[in-house]
């Protein structure tokens, strides 16, 4: 997917998306590029494919909340700098980079423990002119603030995800998943004792119907206390 089939699809699924918002993601793949070529954090297949693989699919929790949390989604769009997000494994910037962009009175904390990574996704978000997005290179444990929301990419399975974030959200958890996860997703709810209906999962395939995204799926678990 170029970088004009990405816009004919974003603006036809988020049509409140502004000119200036649209041109930061058009910068990203000449960015992308060039610090990839200093500090390798994408393969080149995915560097060819970085709209679908990368860009598309960390939109698809804004999709997410679109469609099926649309005060949320609506209230994130109309922020004012007061939520915050935790991009957990954020790599070298996503899913947290397009949602910042996304969400420009939402404020994003991309966290990641390697430091080339953290490096890279400063590198952009400040030549992307995101005021919204701080980067830290840490792990989660040594975070000593409270978020709205967490967001991630499937940085591991959710047992071992969800003892790194305790404690350090107010609403809930939007995790990019892919494959089989009603196994992982049963052995994390009797875990930690979670509440039936508090996880909810939906196949991204019912949004787009881009042959990479079959078997993926936006995993909300809501606050859990």
């Amino acid at each position: 997917m170029r970088f004009e089939e990405f816009s004919d699809v974003i603006l036809e699924r988020f049509p409140e998306m502004t000119h200036e918002q649209m041109e930061k993601f058009q910068k990203m793949e000449d960015l992308y590029r060039d610090w990839n070529s200093k500090i390798n954090v994408i393969s080149r297949k995915d560097i060819d494919s970085l709209y679908t693989h990368h860009v598309l699919h960390s939109l698809c929790i804004a999709a997410y909340l679109k469609t099926q949390m649309p005060e949320a989604y609506g209230a994130l769009r109309s922020g004012t700098g007061e939520t915050c997000i935790l991009d957990l494994g954020t790599g070298g910037g996503f899913p947290g980079i397009p949602l910042a962009i996304m969400f420009p009175g939402v404020h994003f904390t991309l966290c990641d423990s390697i430091g080339k990574k953290i490096t890279v996704a400063s590198g952009v978000s400040r030549e992307l002119k995101l005021d919204n997005v701080t980067t830290v290179n840490a792990r989660a444990e040594s975070l000593g603030k409270t978020f709205d929301y967490v967001v991630s990419r499937a940085v591991t399975s959710l047992d071992n995800f969800m003892p790194w974030v305790k404690g350090r959200y107010k609403k809930g958890i939007l995790y990019l998943k892919g494959g089989d996860i009603a196994e992982e997703i049963a052995v994390m709810m009797g875990k930690f004792r979670m509440k039936k209906g508090s996880v909810h999962t939906w196949p991204i395939s019912s949004w787009t119907p881009d042959s990479f995204f079959e078997g993926k799926m936006v995993v909300y678990i809501e606050n859990n206390p």
